[in-house]
């Protein structure tokens, strides 16, 4: 198969850490964007990206482009795409359009007009016209407009990648993996090091830490997109998926601590480990953020403290950030610290440290920042007024 062209979508603020790990998956000219990383690749390129990545939401393929200048334009541009060389007309789809400065007024309209011209192309070629379904499709298009171009896109993901295989989601998480393993991989965390989530709630970034320790491939145990798109490899993507098996380290305890102050919260953390087939790998303990101790002399502290979204929260945070940056000067001298928050205004007002680096990050909507601190023996002396 030729060289295809590739988008994989990503939160904002991860595309240079995405771009990197594509790299590692033998991506060619990964190239970051807004939202995340153009690249090119081979059919082989495609699977590996969507087994190994991480923080990628999705991997998609570029099938087709045109200029454009009304909807009328957009439907000529999808119905010129062969979509039967593409996928069986036997498959259901799903169509998604995402603008930024488009000029059309309705992307609900241009949504049916490229839903349409699939149907028509198909009945041109086959005779008959693909099913609709909005929840579950076999296979997803999507197109992309700019101020004077159309992109269409095909989903080789299906689910999003952040979905893991196996995983137990308990509830809805405050962060979604691929953001979480983004966070760790702008730490620079590398396995080995001691690492802690003193408030590790459901425990996204104790499971993507010790994905990334034992070598464990996110995508190996779940289905994708592209096994149901034309020219499908199985004997390819059996291959690489079993490799990635082959290629797992050995469950065993590690360094890889978390902690929280409610019995509730740790259950969850508790069924999401197991669920997830890292029983006896990460340490779990009941304990107060305020009195913890650290579980070694050094290490990385990551924490998405809360912040206030309910009438009430707000004076309790701020009596409890001062306490935390307390808390981190007198017991986690020698540790590096990683606070994520959409509170990043008033946490590093009141918390009394020095950050050394702040990353605009965005979870979902939400404009948040990665503050990076530095706690060294004496860092007492040096709070905030």
């Amino acid at each position: 198969m030729a060289l295809q062209s590739f988008f994989a979508t990503c939160p904002r603020g991860l595309e240079e850490v995405l771009a990197r790990e594509l790299d590692a998956c033998s991506a060619r000219g990964t190239r970051p964007a807004g939202g995340g990383v153009h690249f090119e690749g081979d059919l082989a390129t495609g699977y590996r990206a969507n087994l190994r990545s991480r923080i990628a939401s999705r991997i998609l393929w570029r099938v087709a482009d045109a200029a454009y200048a009304n909807d009328q334009d957009i439907y000529e541009a999808a119905l010129a795409v062969p979509w039967s060389e593409r996928f069986h007309v036997g498959r259901t789809i799903r169509v998604d359009v995402a603008a930024i400065r488009s000029p059309v007024k309705s992307l609900e309209f241009v949504t049916l007009r490229v839903k349409d011209a699939i149907c028509d192309r198909f009945r041109a070629d086959t005779g008959g016209r693909p099913d609709v379904d909005t929840r579950v499709p076999d296979v997803r298009v999507h197109a992309f407009l700019d101020a004077r171009s159309v992109t269409f896109y095909l989903d080789t993901s299906g689910e999003p990648l952040w979905k893991r295989g196996g995983r137990v989601r308990t509830g809805e998480a405050p962060i979604r993996e691929n953001l979480a393993a983004g966070i760790l991989a702008l730490t620079g965390w590398q396995p080995g090091e001691p690492f802690l989530d003193p408030m590790c709630g459901s425990g996204t970034f104790l499971i993507e830490a010790a994905g990334i320790a034992l070598g464990l491939a996110p995508g190996a145990r779940r289905p994708f997109g592209f096994e149901k798109l034309a020219g499908f490899d199985a004997t390819l993507w059996r291959r690489l998926r079993d490799e990635a098996r082959a290629s797992e380290l050995q469950r065993a305890p590690m360094p890889i601590h978390g902690a929280d102050l409610y019995g509730a919260e740790l259950a969850k953390a508790r069924a999401a480990i197991e669920g997830a087939g890292l029983a006896g790998v990460i340490q779990l303990k009941q304990a107060n953020v305020l009195e913890l101790s650290p579980p070694a002399p050094a290490g990385m502290l990551v924490a998405n403290p809360p912040y206030g979204v309910r009438l009430g929260e707000d004076e309790e945070l701020a009596a409890f950030y001062p306490r935390f940056g307390d808390a981190l000067k007198a017991r986690f001298a020698g540790w590096r610290c990683y606070i994520f928050t959409g509170d990043a205004s008033r946490f590093a007002k009141l918390v009394g440290l020095k950050a050394s680096r702040r990353i605009p990050l965005f979870n979902g909507p939400l404009e948040c920042r990665l503050l990076e601190y530095r706690i060294v023996a004496g860092s007492m002396r040096g709070r905030q007024r």
